[in-house]
């Protein structure tokens, strides 16, 4: 298979990033190992300035119809007292609040919005498994597929496949790790109507509830490295310590059976020194992986994606073969607000948002 571009990773940076160059007229294979976007243990969040890119693109109404929660505030529980820890209706923004959507749903318009440019093309069940390259450079990826094993020839690879990224291993790309902040713990309790559980709740460790509907999507976050301590201790005192955190939560913490029911994703804070290798660009959790704490991982991929089709896109969609020097312009580009958002008191520090728009162009919002 031939294309002027092919994305590894069919998640938010992925998804977005080839929108957005179909969108310019580039032909586009998009590879995604598995079948569908339905995961358990997605993240939820969508940030306004994610919201405001749906805006500038015209989709806001549409996407917004999908069904999802909003929170203009993030109010924290301290001590038994709700203290607000940030205020979104500050920002000058069409939608000044976070909205809580499941990511399937996300990736599942994104992918609807695609399939409509004749030069997109999605494969499911795609897994990428090493790279083509021919003269020091990267001119394609090897996939296996349902169909048999699947070569695509591309002008440009993006490696968008996450933080356990093929694509960067196979490049030789070696991130730099740094101590993760916590370890987080996923499971789900059921929702009554009457509940009231809010979004964070802090206390020994902390409670991020997300509302599902029929049922609460909880993540306990705990210190780096304490879930074998956690887990010595026994599920009764985990389902206490969940009590603990939410009393609303008591009358029904014993569907929190055993440890089957406890997820543990692997949290991983690393960043590439260098994106980049002729051919080849890694953005989102590829390029610098970050605590799930809040979705900023996945705002950033998204910022990213917009960067990789604002500075890349005119030179594919005119038949161009992007050099290490525009791939380095991505990197520059957005670089520094990866390094922000990794380092708390760096972002603290951090100077107001910036939006930078060109005419026909999705703004990318660098802080928010």
């Amino acid at each position: 298979m031939r294309a002027q571009c092919c994305v590894v990773g069919g998640g938010p940076a992925g998804m977005m990033a080839g929108l957005l160059l179909a969108r310019q007229g580039v032909e586009v294979v998009v590879l995604e190992k598995r079948a569908d976007f339905l995961r358990d243990f997605r993240g939820d969040t969508v940030h306004p300035s994610t919201l405001q890119l749906f805006a500038e693109l015209g989709w806001i109404e549409e996407f917004l119809d999908l069904s999802h929660t909003r929170m203009p505030q993030v109010t924290v529980n301290m001590g038994g007292r709700d203290v607000t820890f940030a205020d979104f209706t500050r920002l000058n923004v069409r939608c000044p609040y976070i909205a809580f959507m499941p990511q399937w749903d996300v990736l599942d318009f994104l992918a609807a919005k695609a399939v409509a440019y004749p030069s997109f093309r999605l494969l499911r069940r795609a897994r990428a498994t090493d790279l083509i390259t021919e003269r020091g450079r990267v001119t394609g990826v090897l996939a296996d597929t349902a169909d048999g094993p699947l070569e695509v020839r591309a002008d440009l690879v993006i490696g968008a496949d996450g933080r356990h990224s093929t694509v960067r291993d196979r490049a030789g790309l070696t991130p730099v790790s740094s101590s993760p902040p916590m370890d987080v713990l996923w499971f789900r309790l059921p929702r009554h109507p009457q509940d009231h559980v809010p979004f964070f709740q802090g206390g020994k460790g902390a409670l991020i509830s997300i509302d599902r509907g029929d049922y609460w999507q909880l993540a306990s976050a705990i210190p780096a490295g304490a879930f074998a301590e956690l887990k010595a201790a026994g599920p009764a005192a985990f389902r206490e310590r969940v009590a603990h955190l939410a009393p609303a939560l008591r009358d029904r913490v014993e569907h929190l059976g055993g440890w089957a029911a406890v997820h543990h994703p692997s949290v991983r804070v690393d960043r590439l020194p260098r994106w980049h290798r002729p051919g080849l660009l890694c953005i989102g959790d590829a390029a610098h992986a970050m605590s799930p704490a809040g979705g900023v991982g996945i705002n950033l991929a998204v910022q990213d994606a917009v960067a990789t089709a604002n500075l890349l896109g005119p030179l594919l969609a005119r038949g161009g073969t992007p050099e290490d020097a525009d791939l380095a312009r991505v990197q520059a580009r957005r670089e520094r607000a990866a390094d922000l958002h990794r380092v708390p008191h760096a972002a603290a520090a951090a100077p107001p948002p910036r939006t930078f728009h060109r005419p026909g162009r999705p703004s990318e919002h660098i802080a928010a």
